[in-house]
């Protein structure tokens, strides 16, 4: 059975004369006649009685007429849902990007580019656990963009004659814990002190990969008693006081600028890595291509670190940086 068959069985239930229908419909006499036939053959039934002028639906046609007409409502209907997915495929921006930058980083830099673009469509692939999953992705085709931290020792391994990046930004993350009631790191790094209490990222994501570098320049006593690759959860459990662990300053100034965190060690112990945005070389869909091209023009307009850095990071905290002279950090 065709669709045609269906809209030819409308016209002529409509027009009751194969001649008009034929008309309407576009298409010879005869041709209309062997299509209604066929579809008749394919029912089983005579769907118009012939024998009589005008023409007149038979009680099979009558029957049959409504779930025809249903029918193509839902056709059409599906056709036109598809062509507005397919529209809004077609107008979104696809990105990949770090858990801890889809909290901090994006929302502010969608705004930005909003300001000179007008409303964009955005959504985020399915995030992976590990630094090399999310890179995958734009390796793979599977998304636009690729929104990540990067260091110079631990950078996504795409083939830079395919890949380009704009660097935006850069982050710190800085080793933090709940207060002591003197309102000193309760979990601190000490010359001579006890093996401090690591909450890890595991191995799998950039800062466990960063951390690793430190720690291998700076040998430490470090015993892990947590792990989870996602900043917000290591985030949640130093907030249980259960122990240390490097997080992006973008996401606990507020907690620093309250008190309820604070620095565990110098800052000679911060770590710090860029922001990049990756896309392929190659042409792509125009709202990528305006997308890329309005980042490049913001960031040359912006003042320096007003585009690149966090919102939240670029706001003071209330207590102060550590430093060497601090109780805590005395030997």
């Amino acid at each position: 059975m065709e669709l045609k068959w269906l809209e030819d069985v409308l016209s002529l239930s409509t027009t009751l004369s194969f001649s008009r229908a034929a008309r309407e419909r576009n298409v010879t006499q005869s041709a209309l006649s062997r299509r209604v036939k066929q579809l008749e053959d394919s029912l089983g039934s005579p769907l118009f009685d012939r024998s009589s002028y005008p023409i007149r639906l038979t009680e099979a046609g009558r029957t049959f007429l409504p779930r025809a007409q249903e029918i193509l409502r839902q056709v059409q209907s599906a056709r036109q849902e598809l062509r507005q997915q397919h529209e809004d495929a077609a107008e979104t921006l696809i990105f990949s990007t770090l858990n801890t930058l889809s909290l901090t980083y994006f929302p502010g830099l969608i705004r930005r580019l909003e300001e000179k673009l007008g409303p964009l469509r955005t959504r985020f692939c399915d995030q992976r656990s590990s630094f090399v999953g999310n890179v995958a992705l734009l390796d793979h085709g599977d998304c636009d963009f690729l929104l990540t931290y990067a260091h110079e020792a631990v950078s996504p391994e795409l083939d830079p004659e395919r890949f380009v990046y704009r660097h935006l930004g850069t982050e710190r993350a800085i080793p933090v814990s709940i207060p002591d009631g003197n309102g000193e790191p309760l979990h601190a790094f000490r010359c001579g002190a006890a093996p401090v209490r690591l909450l890890s990222y595991g191995s799998s994501t950039f800062f466990a990969r960063r951390l690793a570098l430190l720690f291998a320049e700076r040998p430490t006593p470090l015993v892990t008693v947590y792990e989870n690759p996602m900043s917000v959860g290591l985030k949640a459990m130093v907030l249980a006081g259960r122990g240390v662990a490097w997080v992006p300053e973008s996401l606990v100034v507020e907690e620093l600028r309250s008190g309820q965190l604070v620095p565990a060690a110098d800052t000679s112990w911060y770590v710090s890595a860029e922001i990049r945005l990756y896309r392929a070389r190659q042409q792509s869909r125009l709202p990528v291509e305006q997308f890329w091209a309005a980042i490049g023009e913001v960031n040359q307009s912006a003042r320096p670190d007003e585009f690149a850095r966090p919102a939240l990071a670029r706001r003071k905290p209330a207590h102060p940086l550590p430093t060497a002279g601090n109780r805590a950090y005395r030997q």
